[in-house]
């Protein structure tokens, strides 16, 4: 069936971006007035929000009062850019714009701990309580531009960099433990399960790793770039890909269970809930899959990409789609509404404590939507204010 001439025309309007975000972060050429973009999710923790702000620094909201905290902003090496930047070691905008080093990853806090990653190639260590920095990898020089986040697991960190280049660090000191070459550049977050690390490369491969050593288990290929997150559940990998397919691969042997094809990329990380999988993707739709057939149950039209992870609320998942419209699918009534809608276009990862979902989005601020009303309140996420 042919596209809706308005589709089509959000469509073409999201090709080119993802067309502008190639040549930034593939080409690592300089697109003159584009300054660094960044889309850091947030993650809570005992009643603290920590997310990476566009002006390159780790920020902490109080979520009872407000309160905010902020460390000082990531060091670039130079001149140069985030995603549209000139130099793939740098993190400053073009033309000696004042934005900070791009932040992509969501933060992950462990212990007395919080972790990010910057796109001038160096993870960052942080007191819990002080936002002050303790440990930074590498010590010295930089790696690749690091553009998926970072998970830790058993006292371990792991992430991937743009040059394809997948690392192991300890995590109490950042020190080196092993790394591990895929084909092309890594761009996703890593998933960990019983031991074994799952990351997608734009070589088109899934890559089953060895948490303990790096050794290779076994790879999956698919015939477009992976970028999205892998959710790992009840012995079955799902990972969305760029040709346009929704996978379910054996976790144990990488074998394929099934594959759904859909009308365009999958880029979000995908849910699953009471053995249905909802999966969103940039041909506007959620899909919902059952879990163990990759059958489709129905699908859901949010008038617009959906590159955000979703979350979980009571029985709801909670969409955001790029024009700014969050939405809760009823997965009792198998219906979708509208939950609230701001001004401002949403590509990074969802967030959700206590029913509150939390949409960082690139005007520096932080919307708190109710899950269940749908009511909204901001926190400026700019130092200072």
């Amino acid at each position: 069936m042919p596209l809706k001439k308005g589709k089509w025309r959000v469509g073409r309007i999201w090709l080119l971006i993802v067309m502008l975000l190639v040549i930034g972060l593939v080409g690592f050429s300089c697109v003159r007035g584009l300054a660094p973009v960044g889309w850091s999710g947030g993650v809570v923790s005992d009643g603290t929000l920590y997310v990476g702000s566009k002006e390159g620094r780790l920020v902490a909201i109080g979520l009872d009062d407000n309160s905010r905290h902020w460390t000082e902003p990531l060091k670039a090496s130079g001149q140069g850019g985030g995603l549209f930047g000139c130099s793939p070691a740098y993190g400053g905008g073009c033309g000696g714009g004042a934005s900070g080093v791009a932040i992509y990853g969501t933060p992950v806090v462990m212990g007395d701990r919080v972790y990010i990653a910057g796109y001038n190639g160096k993870v960052y260590s942080y007191d819990y309580s002080s936002l002050q920095m303790d440990d930074i990898y590498p010590p010295e020089g930089n790696l690749e531009p690091i553009v998926g986040g970072i998970v830790i697991d058993q006292g371990m960190l792991y992430f991937g960099a743009s040059d394809g280049m997948f690392y192991a660090l300890d995590a109490d000191n950042l020190i080196w433990k092993w790394e591990f070459e895929t084909g092309d550049r890594i761009w996703a977050t890593p998933a960990v399960s019983e031991g074994t690390i799952y990351i997608g490369s734009f070589d088109k491969k899934l890559y089953a790793l060895d948490a303990a050593d790096g050794r290779k288990k076994w790879e999956f290929e698919t015939e477009g770039a992976i970028v999205s997150e892998p959710l790992v559940s009840d012995g079955t990998v799902y990972i969305g890909s760029f040709d346009r397919h929704m996978y379910a691969i054996n976790a144990y042997n990488g074998s394929l269970k099934w594959k759904y094809k859909a009308e365009n990329w999958f880029w979000a990380k995908p849910l699953i809930y009471n053995g249905t999988v909802y999966a969103g993707c940039l041909d506007d739709k959620v899909y919902a899959l059952k879990a163990d057939t990759g059958d489709k149950l129905t699908e859901f039209d949010m008038g617009s990409p959906v590159s955000s992870s979703l979350v979980l609320f009571d029985s709801k998942v909670i969409v955001a789609s790029r024009d700014g419209v969050v939405h809760a699918i009823d997965t009792v009534e198998n219906r979708v509404k509208k939950l609230a809608e701001i001004e401002e276009e949403i590509y990074g990862p969802l967030c959700i404590g206590d029913g509150t979902v939390y949409v960082h989005t690139q005007d520096l601020t932080l919307h708190r939507i109710n899950a269940t009303t749908g009511a909204i309140g901001t926190v400026s996420l700019k130092s200072g204010e």
